[in-house]
């Protein structure tokens, strides 16, 4: 409520300058309506008015009598002089409609300036929105929204290029394995006088091939997951220590392939409260990041404590360092930081934006930083104890 109250007065300071604007027209116009109703009440019951309607008589109406000036006065007293509360009254309701249009026209030009300022954020016109001085707030929150919109438009337009782009890359990947299985499966079929040390060859090439088609059919698969599904938790009590080991001993092979080695620093026994698929998902999507851009004979480190309340969880790699301003854009979907890397090596793009949301789920948070050739990513989880 306080903090309501003081963003309250801070958007009333804010149109200080025009209210009294508004105040000074205010005021003006009720002032110039007092002196022109005065100035009228003293031109009818004063006798100026008399004098003019009896010399326009006289002059126009009876002109060429001999008594003219005394038929117009007689006019005069019949006609007007006895509704001189009418007519003053009719020039009091003049005056006070023109003081209203003088009044309200001062605030239709406000209204003018904030729709010219809600069009330009319709048509996209280039530059900043630019109002009257009585209108700052307004101006800057317009060029806020403006400034906003062209930055969401933006990245929206980057996200769908980074889309479109990896699912041509994807599309073209997929020709390639494909085009190995079939070829050699066609060979093993037609040829059946092949070695069996040859066929076996043949057999495990074709395979190899058909998994990693599969791992790019998952990609398509987790793009449409990612685009078109909202994650849910299916929280319980969760070994972290436990999990983490289990992932590490089973990317064991991807490591040797490698030419990596762990160092597991991970403290017994931490708990967390969480969704066990989805969690275990997020961390080895972290370290598959890790081994795909390590360098070979290196090692990975897999750190893991209590701290306070929170459970604190590291993956440091030994690799090319990532310029800060990739590094910024690393949890985006579709987005890598090494451009040069195909699908076949680098993945969709999608593994740390993936992470990142299921982080942030469980109501942690997820970082990554890099220099002097080393990433490391830090996973901050709620502590259970």
């Amino acid at each position: 409520m306080k903090k309501f109250l003081i963003n309250r007065k801070k958007q009333d300071s804010g149109y200080r300058h025009l209210k009294m604007k508004l105040l000074f027209i205010t005021v003006t116009t009720a002032v110039m309506a007092l002196i022109c109703a005065i100035a009228l009440y003293n031109f009818i019951f004063r006798g100026r008015f008399a004098n003019l309607v009896v010399d326009f008589l006289s002059d126009f109406v009876y002109a060429g009598y001999n008594d003219a000036y005394e038929r117009a006065l007689w006019t005069y007293r019949q006609v007007v002089r006895n509704y001189l509360s009418l007519y003053f009254l009719a020039g009091v309701v003049f005056i006070f409609i023109i003081a209203q249009m003088i009044y309200l026209n001062s605030f239709v030009r406000y209204f003018v300036e904030i729709n010219r300022g809600i069009d330009a954020l319709i048509t996209e016109n280039a530059g900043d929105v630019i109002l009257s001085q009585e209108l700052a707030t307004t101006e800057r929150k317009i060029n806020s929204i403006k400034h906003t919109l062209e930055t969401r438009k933006s990245d929206a337009q980057l996200a769908e290029q980074r889309k479109n782009d990896l699912i041509m890359y994807l599309a073209h990947d997929l020709k390639t394995p494909l085009t190995s299985v079939i070829g050699y499966l066609t060979l093993l079929r037609d040829e059946p006088q092949i070695p069996q040390e040859l066929r076996c060859r043949y057999t495990d090439i074709a395979l190899g091939k058909a998994e990693r088609l599969e791992e790019l059919i998952n990609e398509f698969f987790d793009i449409t997951r990612f685009n078109l599904t909202t994650l849910t938790l299916d929280s319980e009590r969760i070994c972290l220590s436990r999990m983490l080991e289990q992932l590490a001993s089973e990317s064991a092979p991807i490591l040797a392939e490698r030419e990596l080695e762990w160092r597991l620093e991970i403290a017994p026994e931490i708990e967390v409260m969480g969704d066990a698929d989805k969690l275990a998902r997020a961390f080895d999507n972290l370290i598959r990041n890790a081994v795909s851009y390590s360098y070979a004979g290196t090692e990975i480190l897999l750190f893991a404590q209590a701290e306070g309340d929170k459970a604190k969880v590291m993956i440091k790699n030994h690799g090319k360092t990532i310029a800060p301003d990739k590094l910024e854009h690393i949890f985006e979907q579709f987005y890598r930081a090494d451009a040069a890397r195909s699908s076949a090596t680098g993945g969709a793009g999608l593994g740390l934006a993936i992470t990142k949301e299921i982080v942030e789920l469980h109501g942690g948070t997820v970082t990554a930083a890099s220099a002097n050739e080393s990433t490391i990513f830090i996973v901050v989880l709620p502590y259970k104890k």
